[in-house]
């Protein structure tokens, strides 16, 4: 069976964090499909939906290949809180998740050049601290926010809010590596070494 991997996302945190542990991905594939949750969608599932429906895509472009697909949702509550669009929206994620517990949720879906799959999610509960007016406005003005589910970046300036976190860590960044990697070699897939 070919061990060729390709990553079907565009994220460089996702890149830099399978790097961590050794794994360098043959090709990076983003999908492209709609992210926007249905009409109802709990969180946890527009999470495995969207990482499942990227490895789908991703996986009719890149025959005989391993696809390793993930997609990271932010819940508080049943609400989502994606990517903020702007400055503005981005301020109100970060006074909602303030002083309060949060989920991020990573889907991942792995499908083997046979066509096996293994789909599962990750969670990871956060704890904020009360975010002060000026520390909010501070962190907006360094940009971290953009391109982030829930508007921050637990490995830059927001690791300062968060005293508290129960789960994997690298799957508040974008990929939780110990879950991505055990998928992988359960579909037979071996790191080049």
């Amino acid at each position: 069976m070919s061990q060729r991997l390709v990553l079907a996302s565009a994220s460089p945190r996702r890149l830099d964090l399978l790097a961590q542990i050794g794994i360098v991905p043959d090709g990076v594939l983003p999908a492209e499909i709609d992210e926007m949750p249905r009409p109802g969608e709990l969180p946890l599932a527009t999470a495995k939906r969207l990482a499942a429906m990227k490895a789908d895509a991703v996986a009719l472009q890149a025959p005989g290949a391993f696809v390793l697909a993930a997609d990271t949702v932010v819940a508080v509550g049943r609400r989502q809180l994606g990517k903020p669009g702007d400055s503005v929206e981005a301020k109100a994620f970060l006074e909602m998740l303030s002083g309060r517990r949060h989920r991020v949720l990573g889907g991942i879906s792995v499908i083997a050049p046979d066509g096996r799959r293994s789909d599962r999610l990750s969670t990871t509960s956060v704890r904020f601290k009360r975010l002060a007016e000026a520390e909010i406005a501070a962190y907006l003005a360094t940009d971290e926010w953009q391109g982030k589910a829930g508007g921050y970046a637990i490995q830059g300036g927001a690791g300062a809010f968060v005293p508290a976190i129960n789960g994997s860590y690298t799957n508040i960044v974008g990929l939780d590596l110990a879950l991505a990697k055990s998928m992988l070699e359960g579909l037979g897939w071996k790191a080049n070494t």
